[in-house]
Order: structure tokens, then sequence, then C-alpha cells
């Protein structure tokens, strides 16, 4: 018991960091049965480039589209968006597309980084590039133009055309390592900057993160028993045929509220939307917006918890 504390703890303080492991994980496993059991390079002058794109771009796309719809922050924004006025504008908008894009980058640019030090993708494309073959051919056999789009499949007549396998497989890798170390650089930039302009200290963002984690798991038990409590009620009022009792249910603009994307103020310390709305002055103050209000991008973390961290469509 004391390990399955000891695993529970590790994944809450890193779940971040797990996940996105995984996903990298499984991404470079699924580039290489792709790679190996898939893809079959044509090795024709007409096709080579767009198949050998075609397996280096297109699920790269799909990746990256799915990292938006697997992030619980992007049905956060768009929930309701297109029933409020100004939603799709402005600053907070902007800053929250970035991030959602930059976490959504992960599975992406680890499959095209995987795939670039494969090489196999790259070298079927790069070998019916026309650039390439004007820039590999001169000073070799007449043939190699013609002969170029047949090295992926080692079915090049003339062995000196049939070499150029190795340098475009040193190409794509070269390319491979080039995409990881700026990745890793604006990676730690970014990191280093929004940590350098965070507004609160290190150990008060810990505590931030610990009281999420508590308020949406209490939050989803409460709401978990609210509902089984009204449900109750309705049902009972059905087959009595009876009038249900009052039940205090928040109504749908403070849903919308506390659903609203988060801003900080320092002049006012609260730790989410909730804890922003069971504070308010007044009781028909609206929460989304006020004086001194910004979006902070350290606490983009605030708006991807939720009852449920994976949405469902």
């Amino acid at each position: 018991m004391e390990k399955f504390r000891t695993v529970l703890d590790l994944h809450l303080k890193h779940h971040s960091a797990l996940g996105y492991g995984l996903v990298s994980l499984l991404t470079a496993g699924g580039e290489r049965i792709f790679s190996t059991a898939v893809f079959q390079c044509p090795c024709n002058a007409a096709w080579n480039l767009p198949y050998g794109l075609v397996f280096l771009m297109v699920p790269a796309l799909a990746l990256f589209l799915l990292g938006y719809v697997l992030n619980a922050r992007t049905w956060r924004l768009l929930t309701g968006c297109c029933a409020r006025p100004g939603c799709g504008g402005g600053l907070r908008t902007f800053v929250v597309c970035a991030q959602l894009s930059a976490a959504a980058a992960v599975a992406p640019l680890t499959w095209v980084a995987v795939a670039l030090l494969g090489g196999t993708f790259y070298e079927c494309a790069a070998s019916g590039s026309a650039f390439q073959a004007r820039r590999l051919c001169p000073g070799r056999d007449s043939r190699c133009e013609v002969q170029m789009p047949l090295v992926p499949c080692g079915q090049a007549q003339v062995p000196e055309v049939q070499e150029l396998h190795k340098e475009l497989k040193a190409q794509s890798q070269v390319l491979g390592w080039v995409l990881i170390a700026v990745v890793m650089i604006v990676l730690l930039l970014c990191t280093s900057v929004t940590r350098c302009l965070s507004p609160v200290s290190f150990l008060q963002l810990k505590f931030w993160k610990i009281y999420l984690e508590q308020e949406q798991q209490i939050l989803k038990n409460q709401a978990t028993e609210h509902a089984a409590e009204l449900a109750k009620e309705n049902i009972r009022c059905f087959f009595e045929s009876s009038h249900p009792k009052e039940c205090n249910t928040p109504s749908i603009k403070d849903w919308q509220q506390i659903s609203s994307l988060y801003t900080y103020n320092p002049k006012e310390q609260y730790y989410s939307m909730l804890h922003k709305y069971v504070n308010r002055k007044e009781k028909n103050q609206s929460i989304r917006s006020s004086q001194g209000d910004a979006m902070v991008p350290i606490f983009g973390f605030v708006d991807s918890t939720g009852m449920n961290t994976t949405p469902s469509l």
C-alpha cells in the first residue's frame, strides 16, 4: 500500500512531465511501426517526393490536431464562445492559443524528429526532388538524375548513384538532430522567461497547484453527490406524481463564470475562477474581467484542470 501511495504521489507531482513523456514514447513507437510495416517508397520520379512528404507531415498534422482535441483547456475556451460577445478576440485568446499550440506540438515534433533520425521518409522524398538531383548529381554519372529515384529501393544500376543513399540518410539525421536542438533551446528559453516573469514565488506556485488538485477533486465529489440527490428527487416525483422539493443548483450564469479563463490580478489573491467567484463583493458582479486583470502565461495550468481532464466529445 505504501508503494502504491508513493507511485500516486509521483504521478500527482509530475503528471504533466509523465504525460508528455508517454506521448513522446508512443509517438516514437508509432513512427517506427509506420516506417517498417506500412511505408513502401514507390521509387518513382513522380511519386517519391509527395509520398515521402505525406508520411512525414500528415501524421504530424493529425497528432497536432489531436493535441488540441485532448486538451481540456481547448474546450474551456470554445464551449459557449459563439454565444458570448467578444469571446474570440483579444490578447487573452492569443496567449491561450499560443499555449495550446505549444502543448499540442509535442507529439508532432517527436514524430518528425524520430522520422528524420530514421531517414526512411526523408530519403524517399529527397530522392524524388529535382533540387536535390541538381545539387548532388553534378560530377557524377550522366544517368544520375534518372537513377536517383531508385536509390531508396537499392535498385540504382550505377554504384556511384546508389552511394547517394548514405548522403541522403546523413542529411536526414543531421536535420533531425538540428530540430531536436532547436526545440530544446526554445523550450528552455520560454520556460526560463516564463518563470522569470512569474509574479509569485516558487513555493507559492507549488501550493497553488496543490490547491487546484484539491479543489477539483472536492468539486467533482460534491457535484456527483448533488447530481445524485437531484436525480433521486426527480425520479421519486415522477413515480409519485408529486412536485419536487426546491434544490439549489447553480444557474447557467454561475457555471459560465467559473468556467471562464483565469485572469490574474495582483491586488486579489485568487487561485481559481471558483475561488474568485465565491469571494465576489456583489452577488450579480461579473468575475470574467475587471480592472487590473491580466493573462499571465505561467498560470496556464489553472485552466487545464477540470472535473474531467480528458473531454468527452
